[in-house]
């Protein structure tokens, strides 16, 4: 091989060490904010982390969106140190769960629109969809049904 193609290879292959690229991130967590200090507390503490891009504090939904090249979990930890008590966010829209009313899913503490973000439902509702659509093919009401007799 000559040497622009060694060099390639080279640097594809196990002969060049790469580095592990941080992905862009979203993280969205749950603070109890009382008053503008508190949430300059916050804002400012998130603000002044490693590889944070934007701060976004929502007090009337009592949530923080953090963007950039950071963890959950260190963006999380940073909140708790200033005194906080934090989690997660741990509510999903509405409009994109399949049956929000099914239980442990309404949550009287959610933010109008929200409901609680359970992923068992998820799951839940996959295997009753197909459930519904072997039974709808011998529906009588379906006009597609299969017709054996």
């Amino acid at each position: 091989m000559g040497g622009p193609l060694r060099y390639i290879s080279w640097l594809l292959g196990s002969g060049h060490k790469h580095k592990k690229r941080k992905q862009i991130n979203t993280v969205e967590v749950k603070v109890r904010m009382d008053c503008d200090g508190c949430e300059l507390k916050v804002k400012n503490a998130l603000s002044n982390m490693k590889g944070v891009n934007s701060v976004e504090v929502n007090r009337k939904i009592n949530k923080v969106t953090v963007v950039g090249f950071v963890e959950q979990n260190k963006v999380l930890k940073k909140v708790i140190s200033t005194g906080k008590k934090a989690e997660i966010w741990p509510y999903v829209p509405y409009n994109i769960v399949a049956q929000p009313y099914i239980a442990q899913t309404y949550d009287k503490k959610a933010p109008p629109g929200y409901v609680r973000n359970v992923e068992v439902l998820t799951a839940f509702s996959q295997v009753n969809r197909q459930e519904d659509q072997f039974m709808n093919m011998f529906n009588d009401d379906n006009p597609n049904a299969c017709s054996i007799m």
